[in-house]
C-alpha cells in the first residue's frame, strides 16, 4: 500500500506512559538487519516531526495485541517508505506478524529497565543474578540497540566475568527462552567450541549413539564465520528447518535428529548477542560458556561431551588455557545440573579432507559407508567422542564405549540409522561418489620439497569462505595433504572449488598471499599432548 492511499488517523494517548500513539500503515522493507529490529520513517512524516523522534532512538510498534521494539532509521526516499507509512526490516516485520498495509500504533519506547545494571557493568562492577536476568530479558525482547548490545559485550569481555557471573548469565539465557523436555532421564549431546575447519563429527556421533538406543536430539547452528556449520552440511542431505512438532516425532521414532535449532527459539538472547560478538571477533571464555551451556540445557540435554581442540591456530592455543576453560565449563555445568565430560583434542589442523558443505557431507557419508577413501582422522575422532557419550549409559562399563561405537559403525548400523534420519527429515539426492562441487577450480602446490609442518586453520577457513562456502554448497577447499605428509615441490596441497568467477578470484588472491601450509621438516611439526 502506498503512503498516499493510507488514511489519516488522529493520535491518541497511551495509557501506559502518557506518550502520544500515532497510527501508520505498515510497510515491509526488504532489508536483512541481522537480529536487530529496525523501523523506517520518512523525514517528512507528520509523526516523525510531531513526536520528536530521533534517528537511532527506540520506538514501540503495536498491532493486533502484539508489540515489538525497534531502532528508528530516518529515510528521505519515498520509494523506501511513504510519509504515512512505517517501514519494518525483515526481522521486525516477521516478529510483529501482521500483513503489509495493516495499521499500526507507533510511540516513543521507554528505556529498558536494565539500563542501570548495564551502566554498572560498563563501570566495571560485579553484577548479581537479578541484574543479569533483567539485562538478558531486555536483550531477548529486542529492547537493546546494537550500540547497547556492543557496550554489554565489550564490558563483559574487558572485565572478565567471574565464574558465578558466568553461571548467572547462563541461567538467565535459559530462563528467557523455550526449554525442551524429552521426558527421558538420559538425553545426550556433543558440542565443539569451534575453530577447526571440517570436524563434522556430530553427523557421525548422532547416528552411532542413536543406533545404540540413546536419545540424541542434535539442534545445531548455521555457520556465521566458518565455511560450514553442522546444519549447513546436513542441509546437503536433508531438510534441517523443521517445525518443533515434526522434530519431536523424528526424535521419538529415530532416537536422534540433525536439525537447525532456530525454529525452537532456544536461548534467544544468545542469538542476539552473537550478532555483535562475531563482527567484533569477541569470544571471551565467560560468554562462550554461557552461550554453549544455555543452548544445551534449553535443548533438554542431561549429559554433554564437550570437545576443546588446542593448537597453534585453534581458538585455544595452550594446555593451561584449555584447563582453565575446562574448569569454568565444569563449574557452571555443575551449578546447572548438567553432566559434563570435557575432552581436550588435537586442533593443529582441519579434521577431514573437505572444507565446505558438500565436501564435508562427502566425508561424512564415506565414513558411514566404511569407504576406504574416508578420512581416518574424522572417523577416529568421531568414534572416540561417540564412545564417551555411550559410556553415559549406566549399563556400559567405563572404557568400553569406543569398541561399542566402532562395532556400530563397522556393522552398518550407524549408516542405516543415518539414512532413516535423512528420510524422516526429507532426504535429498546426494552421491558421495559424484558430489556436486563448484565447477570453477584451482590448485595450490607445495613451493618446496619437505614435510607438511603446519596448516593454518584460520587461513584455510578464510579461503573456503572466500570461495563461496557455505552459501554456495559446492564451494570450499579439498585437502589432499595433511600434517606430517611428505611432499615434493609442485605437488598439489589442496584444491579450491567455487561456483562463481568473482569468488574464485577472491580465493586465489588470498592463496597468493599465504597458502595456509608451511613446508619444513619432521622436527618442525608442532607437538600437542591431548587425549586424542
Amino acid at each position: 500500500m502506498q503512503a498516499q492511499n493510507a488514511p489519516e488517523v488522529p493520535a491518541a494517548q497511551n495509557g501506559n506512559h502518557g506518550a502520544l500513539i500515532s497510527q501508520l500503515a505498515l510497510r515491509r522493507v526488504a532489508i536483512d538487519t541481522w537480529r536487530e529490529n529496525v523501523a523506517y520513517l520518512h523525514r517528512d512524516c507528520a509523526v516523525y516531526r510531531a513526536e520528536g523522534f530521533q534517528a537511532l532512538s527506540k520506538i514501540e510498534v503495536r498491532a493486533n495485541g502484539r508489540r515489538i521494539l525497534a531502532t528508528l532509521n530516518v529515510v528521505d526516499d519515498l520509494s523506501i517508505v511513504g510519509c504515512r507509512e512505517l517501514g519494518l526490516s525483515e526481522d521486525a516485520f516477521a516478529q510483529l506478524g501482521v500483513e503489509n498495509g495493516h495499521m499500526v500504533a507507533v510511540a516513543q519506547a521507554e528505556p529498558p529497565e536494565s539500563m542501570g545494571a548495564l551502566f554498572r557493568k560498563i563501570s566495571g562492577e560485579r553484577l548479581e543474578r537479578g541484574d543479569f536476568l533483567a539485562i538478558v530479558r531486555d536483550i531477548a525482547d529486542h529492547r537493546y540497540s546494537k550500540i547497547e548490545l556492543t557496550a554489554f559485550v565489550v564490558a563483559c569481555n574487558r572485565d572478565e566475568l567471574d565464574r558465578e557471573e558466568v553461571f548467572f548469565l547462563s541461567d538467565a539465557m535459559v530462563a528467557t527462552g523455550h526449554r525442551l523436555d524429552w521426558h527421558e532421564p538420559l538425553v545426550v549431546d556433543k558440542h565443539c567450541i569451534g575453530g577447526i575447519p571440517g570436524n563434522r563429527t556430530s553427523m557421525l556421533i548422532v547416528p552411532i549413539v542413536a543406533a545404540h538406543g540413546m536419545l540424541c536430539p542434535k539442534t545445531s547452528s548455521r555457520a556465521i564465520t566458518s565455511p560450514a556449520g553442522t546444519a549447513d552440511t546436513m542441509e546437503v542431505l536433508a531438510t534441517v528447518e523443521l517445525p518443533l512438532e515434526q522434530l519431536r516425532d523424528i526424535v521419538r521414532d529415530q532416537r536422534g535428529c540433525l536439525a537447525w535449532g532456530g525454529t525452537a527459539h532456544l536461548s534467544p538472547a544468545d542469538d542476539v548477542l552473537i550478532s555483535v560478538e562475531r563482527p567484533l571477533s569477541i569470544d571471551s571464555p565467560g560468554q562462550m560458556v554461557a552461550s554453549i551451556l544455555s543452548k544445551k540445557i534449553a535443548a533438554g540435554s542431561t549429559h554433554l561431551v564437550l570437545d576443546i581442540p588446542i593448537g597453534p591456530t585453534a581458538k585455544v592455543r595452550s594446555m593451561p588455557e584449555a584447563q582453565r576453560l575446562r574448569r569454568l565449563f565444569e563449574y557452571v555445568a555443575q551449578r546447572m545440573r548438567l553432566s559434563l565430560d570435557v575432552v581436550i583434542t588435537d586442533g593443529r589442523q582441519p579434521i577431514g579432507n573437505g572444507i565446505g558443505p558438500v565436501l564435508e557431507a562427502r566425508d561424512v557419508m564415506r565414513v558411514l559407508e566404511n569407504d576406504p577413501r574416508a578420512p581416518n582422522d574424522l572417523r577416529q575422532k568421531a568414534l572416540r567422542l561417540a564412545g564417551r557419550l555411550i559410556e553415559c549409559d549406566p549399563d556400559v562399563r567405563g572404557g568400553d564405549g569406543y569398541a561399542i561405537a566402532r562395532d556400530i559403525l563397522d556393522s552398518g548400523r550407524a549408516l542405516a540409522r543415518m539414512q532413516a534420519i535423512i528420510t524422516a527429515q526429507g532426504g535429498k539426492d546426494f552421491d558421495h561418489n559424484n558430489p556436486q562441487l563448484g565447477a570453477l577450480t584451482f590448485e595450490v602446490s607445495a613451493p618446496d620439497s619437505g614435510v607438511v609442518a603446519g596448516i593454518n586453520n584460520l587461513q584455510i577457513a578464510r579461503i573456503a569462505r572466500l570461495a563461496g562456502a557455505p552459501k554456495v554448497q559446492g564451494a570450499g577447499v579439498d585437502l589432499l595433504c595433511k600434517l606430517g605428509d611428505t611432499v615434493i615441490a609442485g605437488q598439489t596441497l589442496y584444491r579450491v572449488h567455487a561456483g562463481f568467477p568473482t569468488d574464485l578470484e577472491f580465493a586465489r588472491q588470498a592463496c597468493s598471499k599465504t597458502s595456509g601450509y608451511y613446508i619444513g621438516t619432521a622436527d618442525d611439526v608442532p607437538r600437542v599432548f591431548v587425549e586424542f
